[in-house]
């Protein structure tokens, strides 16, 4: 079950965190997986030697997902050295949290474009490889904020809503070729990022899952490994909800 042999990933922002584990995931299984990074290459290269580790082949791809040309030149550059690309899986991002009142052009203008843009371009360029393939997976990674919203993050909220209209959009546009496209919320993950939250903000958050607990991103990646797996060939367009019932 869930077997990935000879398939090949892509994982964008897969240096640390929910990508790393998602990487890990997708190796376990037998994929062939393309380490996604923007900058710190120390981060991608301990994803890589978990990749190998894990008993795969994999690699680096260094790029910034929210430049459309360096997307399309990387992911075009992957696919014809390896002659397919079945798995995309877009969990690059940023979060730049302010309030309303503080929140500046800026900040608005950059997290679109990793957050949204660097989804669509991703998505853009490997649908190129799959439709004609006739096959592919596709899961963008969005959030609970993106459903249930959260004080002090409306843009990043705002971002992670619009990558949601977005995956159903393209999974209406593209079934007829083969391709799924769906979506992965986590709810409060265990990650360098949450890690570093005061004690009381991450009680709060605990005290709002009924499960009782912070996720891991093995957690995450169980949904990931899921949808980019043949068993769910008639699952597309959809949320798949990891939160542990903070959001229903």
């Amino acid at each position: 079950m869930f077997s990935l042999s000879d398939k090949v990933a892509i994982v964008t922002g897969g240096s640390r965190g929910i990508g790393r584990a998602i990487c890990v995931a997708l190796a376990r299984a037998g994929a062939k997986v393309v380490v996604n990074y923007s900058g710190n290459e120390e981060a991608a290269a301990e994803t890589l030697r978990l990749v190998r580790e894990a008993g795969t082949d994999g690699e680096l791809a260094r790029f910034d997902v929210s430049d459309a040309d360096a997307v399309d030149q990387a992911i075009s550059e992957i696919a014809k050295r390896h002659g397919r690309l079945d798995i995309l899986v877009n969990n690059a991002g940023i979060a730049l949290d302010q309030i309303l009142l503080r929140i500046k052009p800026e900040e608005l203008e950059r997290t679109f474009q990793v957050n949204v843009g660097g989804t669509l371009w991703c998505c853009k360029s490997a649908m190129r490889v799959m439709m004609r393939k006739r096959q592919g997976r596709i899961i963008n990674l969005s959030s609970v904020v993106g459903e249930a919203g959260n004080p002090g993050q409306a843009v990043y909220a705002s971002s992670k809503a619009a990558i949601l209209g977005l995956t159903k959009t393209l999974a209406r546009e593209y079934a007829s070729r083969g391709v799924t496209v769906n979506a992965v919320a986590p709810g409060f993950i265990e990650t360098d990022m949450t890690a570093g939250l005061p004690e009381p903000v991450k009680q709060g958050a605990i005290a709002q899952t009924p499960l009782g607990r912070i996720g891991s991103a093995e957690d995450v990646a169980a949904a990931v490994l899921y949808l980019a797996s043949d068993e769910a060939g008639y699952v597309t367009g959809q949320v798949i909800r990891v939160n542990g019932g903070m959001h229903v």
